[in-house]
C-alpha cells in the first residue's frame, strides 16, 4: 500500500499546473551554464561550476524551493481541499500514509533536481567531470532533498501556511541568519547538503569548502530527516477528520 500511495503521489503532483513552473524553474542552472559556456571568461570551469552554479544558485534556491513546493503539496493539498479524509478514513497506519508522501515527495523532486544538475553542470565543465564535481553534487543532492522534503511534509501537516514557514526557512534561516551566526549552520539542510558533497568532490579549498564536515553532515541530516518524520506521523495521528491545519 505504502508503494501504491507514493506512486499515486508522484502521479498527482507531476500532472499539477506548478509542475510546469517548478520545469521551468529547473531549467535556470542550464540556461546559466549555456551563456556561462558560450561566454569568453577566463574563469576556471571547475570553479564557476562548483562555486557559482552548483553552491550558490542549485543547492541555495533551486533545490529548496522545488523541495518546498513538492514536500507541502504532498499531503497539504490533500488536506487544505478535504480530500485527505478519503485517505485518512482507510485502515491504514498513519505512519505509512506519511512514508508514502514523504517518498513521493522525493522521488520527484531529486528527479527534477538532479536532471537539472546534472545536465547543468556537463554543460558547464564541456563534458569533463573535473574534481568528481558531477557525482559529489549528484549524491548531495538526491540526499538533500530527503532532508528538505521530510521538513516540508511535517510543516504541511502542522499548518496550512506551510508554503510560508519553508518560504521563511529558505530565505530568513538559512539566506540571511546563516550568514550572520556561524552556529545556526548546525539547522540548516543547505549546509548539509554542501557538507555530503565536500566530502566526494575533489577540489582546492578556493574553489569549493563547506563550512560543516561531511560526518556532521550525516549526522545531522539523519537526526533531522528521523525527527521531522516523527512529528509529521505524530501530528497525524492526532489528526480528526474534518480537522484543518
Amino acid at each position: 500500500m505504502t508503494w501504491i500511495i507514493a506512486a499515486l503521489t508522484v502521479r498527482q503532483l507531476a500532472g499539477r499546473g506548478r509542475t510546469i513552473l517548478i520545469g521551468l524553474f529547473a531549467l535556470l542552472p542550464v540556461a546559466l551554464a549555456v551563456i556561462f559556456r558560450l561566454g569568453s571568461s577566463s574563469t576556471v570551469p571547475e570553479d564557476w561550476t562548483a562555486r557559482v552554479l552548483l553552491e550558490g544558485l542549485t543547492v541555495t534556491t533551486v533545490l529548496p524551493l522545488v523541495a518546498l513546493v513538492y514536500g507541502t503539496a504532498a499531503l497539504g493539498a490533500e488536506i487544505e481541499d478535504g480530500t485527505a479524509v478519503y485517505l485518512l478514513a482507510k485502515p491504514i497506519p498513519r505512519s505509512r500514509i506519511i512514508f508514502a508522501k514523504l517518498l513521493g515527495a522525493w522521488v520527484i523532486t531529486s528527479v527534477t533536481v538532479l536532471l537539472s544538475s546534472v545536465a547543468a553542470s556537463l554543460i558547464a565543465l564541456g563534458g569533463l567531470g573535473g574534481g568528481r564535481i558531477v557525482p559529489g553534487f549528484a549524491v548531495a543532492l538526491v540526499a538533500g532533498s530527503f532532508v528538505y522534503t521530510a521538513v516540508f511534509v511535517m510543516l504541511s501537516v502542522y499548518t496550512s501556511r506551510a508554503l510560508l514557514a519553508g518560504l521563511a526557512y529558505v530565505f530568513i534561516w538559512e539566506g540571511l541568519i546563516n550568514g550572520l551566526f556561524s552556529g545556526t549552520r548546525l539547522l540548516s539542510v543547505r549546509h548539509y547538503t554542501l557538507g555530503m558533497a565536500d566530502g566526494i568532490v575533489d577540489l582546492p579549498s578556493y574553489f569549493f569548502e563547506a563550512k560543516l564536515g561531511v560526518v556532521t553532515s550525516i549526522v545531522l541530516a539523519v537526526v533531522v530527516t528521523c525527527l521531522a518524520t516523527w512529528k509529521a506521523i505524530r501530528r497525524l495521528e492526532r489528526f480528526e477528520i474534518g480537522e484543518t491545519t
